[in-house]
């Protein structure tokens, strides 16, 4: 096999928990700093964070020198960022605000060659190949390449069952806070209607037999949510982290 194995994928497959954090910085001095550090994963922010593909693309060499799997963001449900991301190396896709079955069948064309997807075929002057050094690449890809979708709005919340039964899609990330919003509690994460719908969806992504996810600060919503089967569980974000302790350091000095 010339493509490397996603073992982040297989060990959520296998009903590991992986615990990851998000990369918002765009650094990847950051990214190398925090693979270091014994996270399972590291997703590089392409919603939420000043990303681009020539910042996504030191990060990804970063992380590849570290014993953590790399995951990238797209900044919508698109089917050109899903191509760019995979062929700039990244082999988890985290896509947002997926509401329906349809869209989380399209993003799971998006992530296959054909005749299963519609993939482009860019990969011999790809970094994903090795820049065409892995004359298997387009044969291998698609049983290492990962689709995680999110579901964070009330239209998701009704669609659970078909977009997590979609073809393609490897696992259900669930949006605390989009979520809460949509739902009528806006930074309200935690609110017992929103946290009811957390737990109803993670039931639902299980019975597909898919792998769910997560995001929460909360140490102890993190272990609640890992003793529920959830697979992939973010635990905090470079800036956060980064704030919390420029603030203790300082405070500590008044």
């Amino acid at each position: 096999m010339n493509v490397p194995e996603n073992g982040l994928k297989a060990a959520m497959l296998a009903g590991e928990t992986q615990y990851g954090i998000w990369l918002n910085t765009g650094s990847h001095v950051v990214a190398e700093l925090a693979g270091h550090s014994g996270f399972d994963w590291c997703l590089i922010d392409g919603e939420h964070g000043p990303q681009t593909l020539s910042d996504m693309v030191p990060q990804l060499q970063a992380l590849a020198t570290t014993p953590t799997h790399a995951v990238v963001r797209v900044a919508d449900a698109q089917p050109w960022m899903i191509k760019q991301v995979l062929d700039i190396g990244a082999q988890t896709v985290l896509v947002p605000m997926v509401d329906t079955g349809e869209q989380a069948t399209e993003m799971g064309r998006a992530m296959r060659y054909p005749p299963h997807g519609m993939r482009g075929m860019g990969a011999s002057i790809a970094r994903a190949s090795n820049y065409g050094n892995m004359p298997n690449y387009v044969r291998e890809a698609d049983a290492q390449v990962c689709l995680l979708v999110q579901a964070e709005s009330a239209a998701a919340l009704a669609n659970i069952d078909a977009i997590a039964g979609a073809e393609g899609v490897d696992g259900v990330f669930i949006g605390p806070a989009d979520l809460s919003a949509d739902m009528g509690y806006p930074g309200e994460a935690d609110h017992p209607d929103v946290l009811a719908a957390i737990d109803h969806m993670i039931d639902r992504i299980h019975a597909a037999g898919k792998i769910s996810g997560i995001l929460t600060f909360a140490t102890d919503r993190s272990r609640y949510y890992a003793d529920r089967g959830v697979g992939f569980v973010g635990i905090g974000a470079d800036i956060a982290i980064f704030g919390r302790a420029l603030k203790a350091t300082m405070d500590a000095l008044r």
